[in-house]
C-alpha cells in the first residue's frame, strides 16, 4: 500500500511502499480518503515535542477521514506521541473507540481539513466558554484554521457579534471570509494600541475571548471584556507568556480559561465531530483548505510548516 514516512525526527516525510496492517482484536481497519497534516503532527515528527523523541519510522497522522465497510468515519490515532503507525497511508489500524461514524454525502477532504481544530474551536466556546445567544465574541489568530472556524460556529451559537484579531493580511482575508463582522490587524506590539483598536469595532464590552495566540494579543483582548468576561486559551502562538495586567484581571474580576483537546472524553470528542460535520453538510462551517497526492508529501510538509499553504493541506489516497 502507498504510505508515506517519518524515517528521521526533524526531516520531512517521504513516500513509501508498505504492506498493509492486519486487524487485531479492539482494532479496526480503516480505507483512508483524506489525512491532513496538522501542527500536532509537525511538532511530534521534530522529535522535540513534550511527547519525547517518536520511534522510527513510523506514519504520521493524528486524525484522518476514510471508509469502515464502506461507511464513512473520522478517526484519531496517537502517532508520533506512542509508538505505532498513523492515518497517512491506504490503510490504517485503529483502535475502535477512536472511529467516528460520519453522515452519508460528507466531503472527506473537508472534514479532514476541519477535524481536531474544529473541535477545539466549539468546545472552547460552548463547553469551556460558556457561549449563549446574544454574546458578543472576540476571534484571535482568525485567520488560522481553529479561528476560521470559531469565528463561523460562534454565529452559529448565536453571537451577536464576532471580531476577529489576525496578523498578515492574508489571514485577514480568511477571517473576512469567514463571517467576521470587524477584522482588527494583530501587528503591533502595542497592547494599549491593539486594545484600542478592538474596542474601536466592538459594540460594547466584549463577552468571550477565543485565543489561540497569548501573548500581546490576549493581554490586550483582555481589556475589552466586561466585568466577569471570559478568556479561553488554547495554544501560545505569539508568546509563552501574557503581559496581562493585575488590575485588568481583578478589576473586572476575569476567568482566564486554559483548554486542551487532550482533556476529552472519547466520547465528548465524537459528539463534537458529529456536530461538526452536520454544521459541514448544513454549509455553515469550512476553512480554507486544499489537496494534495501522497507523493508531494515531502512538499506539502515543508509548506505546511513554513506556513506558506493557502490553508490546512490535506493529502488524499
Amino acid at each position: 500500500m502507498r504510505a508515506i514516512e517519518i524515517q528521521e525526527p526533524g526531516r520531512p516525510p517521504v513516500p513509501v511502499e508498505r504492506d498493509a496492517p492486519a486487524a487485531v482484536p479492539g482494532e479496526t481497519l480503516v480505507t483512508v480518503t483524506a489525512a491532513p497534516i496538522t501542527p500536532l503532527d509537525l511538532l511530534c515528527a521534530s522529535g522535540t515535542s513534550y511527547f519525547g523523541r517518536p520511534r522510527t519510522p513510523y506514519v504520521p497522522g493524528v486524525q484522518g477521514v476514510g471508509t469502515v465497510e464502506g461507511e464513512p468515519v473520522w478517526f484519531a490515532t496517537s502517532a508520533g506521541m506512542a509508538p505505532g503507525d498513523g492515518s497517512m497511508a491506504e490503510v490504517a489500524r485503529v483502535p475502535v473507540g477512536d472511529v467516528v461514524r460520519l453522515p452519508a454525502g460528507v466531503d472527506p477532504v473537508a472534514i479532514a481539513a476541519l477535524g481536531l481544530s474544529a473541535v477545539a474551536a466549539h468546545l472552547a466556546l460552548t463547553w469551556r466558554g460558556e457561549l449563549v445567544a446574544g454574546e458578543q465574541v472576540l476571534v484571535l489568530g482568525a485567520g488560522g484554521v481553529v479561528g476560521q472556524a470559531a469565528v463561523r460556529l460562534a454565529r452559529v451559537a448565536g453571537a451577536r457579534r464576532v471580531i476577529a484579531g489576525a496578523r498578515s493580511a492574508a489571514a485577514r482575508g480568511r477571517a473576512e471570509r469567514a463571517g467576521a463582522d470587524a477584522v482588527v490587524a494583530l501587528d503591533t506590539g502595542d497592547v494599549a494600541e491593539l486594545a484600542a483598536r478592538f474596542a474601536a469595532v466592538a459594540d460594547g464590552p466584549v463577552d468571550l475571548v477565543l485565543d489561540p495566540l497569548f501573548g500581546v494579543p490576549a493581554a490586550a483582548a483582555a481589556r475589552t471584556l466586561r466585568p466577569g468576561g471570559r478568556l479561553v486559551n488554547l495554544g501560545g502562538s505569539a508568546g509563552e507568556t501574557c503581559p496581562i495586567d493585575s488590575a485588568t484581571l481583578r478589576g473586572r474580576s476575569l476567568r482566564l480559561l486554559g483548554y486542551t483537546n487532550n482533556e476529552l472524553s472519547p466520547e465528548r470528542r465524537a459528539a463534537s465531530i458529529a456536530f461538526v460535520a452536520e454544521q459541514a453538510l448544513l454549509g455553515t462551517l469550512s476553512v480554507t483548505h486544499e489537496s494534495m497526492s501522497p507523493g508531494d508529501a515531502g512538499e506539502a510538509w515543508r509548506r505546511q510548516q513554513e506556513g506558506t499553504a493557502t490553508g490546512r493541506i490535506v493529502l488524499t489516497f
